[in-house]
């Protein structure tokens, strides 16, 4: 993999769009018809884009692709839909979005796979993000699978923090295969400046993989450390498909095309459009001309190597390794939201939500089980994936319920209801919700607290394993609740 990270990003490195906004590079003729040629002259053959937007026409782009010979790896979130490591929940929506950017890319011929997550687990302190990526890898997976497509492989992007870097690359590899990664991508920026394959720890990121089950290469790479980016020497380049590494790494995506205020650029645009390229960008072209990388034909292609062990609790790993939330189910959601009797008041201001969700749960956690995840003790709510609509009726019913139907238990000061008009279950709905209370009685849960799937406050359907619902979330410390900005549209509960 010869690579160039291409897309436009005006907010630095591993930065985020805070109002979402995002340029589709793979729809954008013109631009490919100007930067593909510069791209390929660079010894490219590969490119990554990060954000795809399924509702454009990307013929033109990938036709150019592939004619140059380039293929393209892609990650299938976006700004506003993507999981959010301050409060990771693998939704329905964001599995909607997944899976239309597959459809997608999945029809050219030279898209390799995707992304499901970036840098989503970035520090010790959002280790329990990791297993909502992980979920969206299996159901990835899973829908490719399901539609027949030719093979298409689903990893995940890694940055390189020390506290987790380890643990992080054995517990996505570990466990079931349709769970783990089809390839690892590491965000790798140690080689800075003037340096050595053992200076800048590129030889013991070597010997780490070195019986790592899965193909690795460099998702990123490109300090610009000290000197910006046209200080960039590139001998990370000629190190990364020498014999030293190339056994080891499947190769790089250097970050990244655009010269933007990140200073990572290796061409600039001026305000007609024209490109310029930059002097690193013909020292990284000359360094990928001159290497000479050993490599391997698919055919010939006969992994030996195998999977470490899941890595077990600790400090600074909050992930249970054998549970995972449940896959998105719309129908679901759908079902035991109609299945209701107090339900959020028509025209509810979400903003309200949070409030509502701080009484219920402050009044008793137990009654949140349904819609909460817990991923140090790998139990996870049955309804934990629906929409925030569909969750505060959950809970607001599970509510009603335990106060025996009281008339004030459904008002919140006029913000519920009480649905007298409740649809009529149809028999795919019940079995719906039936399939839900059994998965969640067998991992230590209970029926869900629905009119009809049990009534009581320990009937309260979630997933997981070896724990019962109530002593589990009952134990919980319940604290601050709000409705999440950031443009997610989540509900926060933190415990």
């Amino acid at each position: 993999m010869k690579g160039i990270a291409y897309q436009k990003d005006p907010y630095g490195l591993g930065g985020e769009s805070k109002g979402g906004s995002y340029s589709d590079p793979l729809s954008e003729e013109a631009n490919c018809k100007r930067d593909i040629p510069i791209m390929r002259e660079a010894g490219t053959n590969t490119i990554r884009a990060y954000s795809v937007n399924p509702d454009k026409d990307h013929d033109a782009c990938m036709r150019l692709l592939q004619d140059a010979g380039i293929y393209v790896i892609a990650d299938l979130s976006e700004p506003s839909q993507s999981i959010n490591r301050a409060d990771p929940q693998w939704t329905v929506d964001l599995f909607d979005r997944y899976k239309a950017v597959i459809d997608t890319l999945a029809q050219y011929d030279n898209t390799i796979g995707f992304f499901a997550g970036n840098e989503v687990t970035n520090n010790v302190s959002n280790t329990d993000a990791s297993a909502f990526v992980k979920a969206a890898i299996r159901d990835s997976k899973q829908y490719i699978k399901d539609k027949g497509e030719r093979w298409l492989g689903v990893g995940y992007a890694a940055n390189d923090d020390s506290s987790i870097r380890e643990l992080a690359a054995h517990y996505f590899n570990c466990g079931p295969a349709e769970e783990t990664i089809d390839f690892w991508g590491y965000n790798l920026y140690s080689w800075c400046g003037d340096n050595s394959l053992s200076g800048s720890g590129y030889d013991k990121q070597v010997e780490f993989f070195s019986d790592y089950s899965v193909p690795v290469f460099l998702a990123e790479y490109g300090c610009n450390v000290p000197d910006g980016a046209e200080g960039r020497l590139w001998q990370d380049t000629t190190a990364l498909y020498s014999d030293d590494m190339s056994d080891v790494f499947s190769g790089g995506i250097a970050y990244m095309y655009y010269q933007e205020e990140n200073d990572y650029g290796l061409v600039e645009i001026d305000d007609d459009g024209k490109v310029s390229t930059m002097f690193n960008y013909e020292i990284l072209s000359s360094r990928v001309a001159a290497a000479t990388p050993s490599s391997t034909q698919a055919s010939a292609y006969t992994p030996t190597n195998s999977a470490a062990a899941c890595p077990s609790l600790a400090s600074n790993w909050k992930v249970a390794a054998d549970s995972l939330p449940p896959t998105p189910d719309r129908a679901l959601c759908e079902c035991v939201y109609d299945s209701l009797t107090c339900v959020p008041a028509d025209g509810l201001d979400t903003e309200s939500y949070g409030e509502i969700f701080g009484f219920i749960c402050s009044e008793d956690s137990a009654l949140c089980a349904a819609i909460n995840s817990n991923t140090t003790e790998g139990v996870y709510g049955a309804y934990a994936a629906c929409n925030d609509t569909q969750k505060l009726a959950v809970v607001m019913d599970a509510y009603y319920l335990d106060q025996d139907k009281a008339a004030s238990a459904c008002d919140h000061d006029g913000k519920a209801r009480v649905r007298d008009d409740a649809p009529e279950a149809a028999s795919s709905c019940e079995a719906k919700i039936e399939s839900a209370t059994k998965s969640a009685s067998a991992g230590g849960g209970g029926a869900s607290s629905t009119n009809g799937a049990g009534g009581d406050k320990e009937s309260l359907g979630v997933v997981g394993h070896g724990v019962q619902t109530v002593s589990v979330f009952g134990r919980c410390a319940v604290g601050l609740y709000s409705v999440a900005a950031a443009g997610v549209g989540i509900v926060t509960i933190v415990l």
